[in-house]
């Protein structure tokens, strides 16, 4: 499964973890999906090689923006334009039910955060010790688009 990939791969990348989720049944990533709308990039075999998705709460306050989220790419299929096509899948169907979508990624991870600057995201905070991976923190540079701005 393509999501354990990115876990497994860059377990400094991700909010879960794939000690959490590689033991959970079938339903239970049904469930979650349930709550997100999720964006696949496939080869001409039909195999998943890129994923993004854009989860938006329930909360009355809090559904006016959306997060993009669990973004990943399997490493032979990068370089060729999935990822920026994935974002902006997430940005095209974000804009006609949130009027903010916001991200967070590695403070190092510069590739992305280019990516998802060239997209119109800008940062707006650095969250430090955001993750720890074993003994090791990892800050986030936290994003956000602006989709239907009206003030």
């Amino acid at each position: 499964m393509l999501r354990l990939d990115g876990l497994a791969r860059h377990p400094e990348a991700f909010g879960a973890s794939w000690e959490a989720e590689e033991g959970q049944p079938l339903a239970w990533f049904t469930s979650t999906l349930e709550n997100q709308a999720v964006f696949g990039a496939w080869r001409r075999d039909n195999e998943l090689v890129g994923v993004a998705g854009l989860y938006v709460p329930d909360a009355p306050k809090l559904r006016h923006k959306g997060t993009l989220g669990g973004v990943f790419v399997r490493p032979d299929a990068r370089g060729g334009g999935v990822g920026t096509a994935l974002i902006a899948a997430v940005i095209d169907h974000a804009a006609t039910c949130v009027e903010d979508l916001g991200l967070s990624v590695g403070a190092t991870n510069t590739t992305a955060i280019r990516r998802y600057e060239a997209a119109g995201f800008v940062p707006y905070g650095l969250e430090p010790r955001a993750l720890k991976v074993g003994d090791d923190y990892y800050s986030e540079v936290l994003m956000i688009l602006s989709l239907n701005r009206t003030d």
